[in-house]
């Protein structure tokens, strides 16, 4: 079915529909036009030319790095990103991804210390606007920990609890621009896993990405991302299966983005 979603956000034309409001970069939701495709069928389009500048990333790579992170997902199986490519729109070349209806049910929530789920994970406590006391909580969920391990392999710089999406009971994650950079950038809401070992299901995972990140899928990753962040990855890989556990927050970098949700 994604072969096949794929070829679609390729090929049909994009009916422009409207800009999504208060995304940091230009992002337009567009119909698929074309015969036998559904009425339903929508995307995300990103232009290159709408990309904001940013510090530490390099100018107009942000689409580049959105499809390489779904290919990385797609590698390994895990289904995390919805189908993504990179095509002309009608803005200009730029990432084109299928569009996610939710539910609108987070697995990420801001809540009252004595309000916290039975078995949610707590991730960080801090003060709100009125100053009262809450808690950064997420679900011990296995699609969300796999989204987590998945985070931490493409250094996922901006995973806020908006950009989880539960869909018919799959999760997705969205919003992969910031990814791949070859210094650690991993800002995330979803540390509350931190310190537990890897499952062998998990290593498993990880070592068959190793092989590819050296085979066919490095080759082309390195066709869409600089080579020494398609070596990057493949060490933060090595790492993970060397130290076998979740790693933390790290020093010298804010480790949790703004805002959470």
């Amino acid at each position: 079915m994604d072969e096949r979603v794929a070829a679609l956000l390729r090929a049909a034309e994009l009916a422009v529909e409207g800009r999504l409001a208060g995304a940091s970069n230009a992002t337009v939701r567009c119909r698929l036009v074309g015969p036998s495709i559904p009425a339903e069928l929508r995307c995300v389009y990103k232009p290159v030319a709408g990309e904001r500048a940013l510090w530490d990333f390099p100018e107009g790579t942000l689409a580049a790095r959105e499809l390489a992170a779904y290919l990385v997902s797609e590698a390994v199986g895990w289904r995390l990103v919805p189908p993504t490519v990179l095509r002309d729109g009608p803005f200009g070349p730029g990432m084109c991804q299928l569009w996610v209806d939710h539910d609108g049910a987070s697995l990420v929530r801001i809540v009252r210390p004595d309000a916290v789920p039975p078995e949610w994970l707590p991730v960080r406590n801090a003060v709100d606007g009125s100053g009262r006391w809450v808690v950064l909580v997420h679900a011990d969920d296995v699609r969300l920990r796999r989204m987590a391990l998945f985070d931490i392999v493409v250094n996922n710089a901006d995973r806020k609890g908006g950009h989880v999406l539960d869909s018919a009971g799959h999760l997705y994650g969205v919003d992969h621009g910031v990814c791949f950079h070859v210094e650690p950038k991993l800002r995330t809401v979803l540390w509350g896993w931190t310190g537990q070992p890897l499952q062998q299901a998990e290593q498993q995972a990880l070592r068959e990405l190793r092989e590819q990140l050296a085979g066919r899928l490095g080759t082309t990753l390195r066709s869409v991302l600089r080579a020494e962040e398609v070596t990057a990855a493949a060490t933060r890989v090595d790492e993970l299966l060397r130290t076998g556990q979740f790693p933390g927050p790290a020093e010298g970098w804010p480790s949790f983005p703004w805002p959470a949700i």
